[in-house]
């Protein structure tokens, strides 16, 4: 990896830890992402944050408390945070123009949640060239009244990974320019 890879961060706030229920396994993903951000910044591959915006009176209202990034991964001064209204982190954004700025060509993503924001972006990086890894261990969901969270991360990870994004736990990531081409 290295100069042309960039780490994605999406969508980790601190309402989605405090309004909607457990996340499942979420220390575990935090973990994981803390890992990332850490690997990142080492190496010198820029770590590029997501930010939904909700409506007003929700959760992760811009300007509210649940809308800040999680306190235990902030972003540091100089890495950008993109705001979102989508689950598509490209649309209506700066994305595409960051990374082209940047030079990135791969992309490493995690984040919240698995089977909006997550999957919705990997697919959308995909259709645009990146060559997209998909964090294993670095993303997470609820609970539904149809699915165990586990059961939906499990199927895209399953699903992304037959075509759209490679699949790696975090601990098999490496952002050493010296690692580019064996470890993504």
């Amino acid at each position: 990896m290295g100069k042309e890879t960039g780490l994605l961060v999406i969508d980790v706030q601190q309402g989605l830890f405090t309004d909607y229920g457990p996340l499942f396994q979420e220390q575990e993903m935090l973990s994981a992402i803390k890992q990332l951000i850490s690997s990142a910044r080492a190496a010198g591959a820029p770590v590029i944050y997501i930010q939904h915006c909700a409506n007003e009176g929700e959760s992760l209202a811009p300007a509210t408390e649940g809308w800040q990034i999680h306190t235990e991964i902030q972003p540091r001064e100089g890495d950008p945070v993109i705001q979102k209204r989508f689950s598509d982190s490209f649309k209506n954004t700066s994305l595409q123009q960051e990374l082209e700025s940047r030079g990135i060509k791969q992309l490493v993503i995690a984040g919240l949640q698995t089977e909006y924001c997550v999957d919705t972006t990997c697919r959308a990086a995909f259709s645009r060239d990146y060559d997209v890894t998909l964090v294993s261990d670095g993303h997470s969901t609820y609970d539904t009244e149809i699915l165990k969270a586990r059961d939906i991360i499990a199927h895209h990870n399953e699903i992304l990974s037959n075509g759209f994004a490679s699949l790696k736990r975090a601990d098999e990531i490496d952002f050493s320019e010296s690692a580019r081409a064996v470890t993504v």
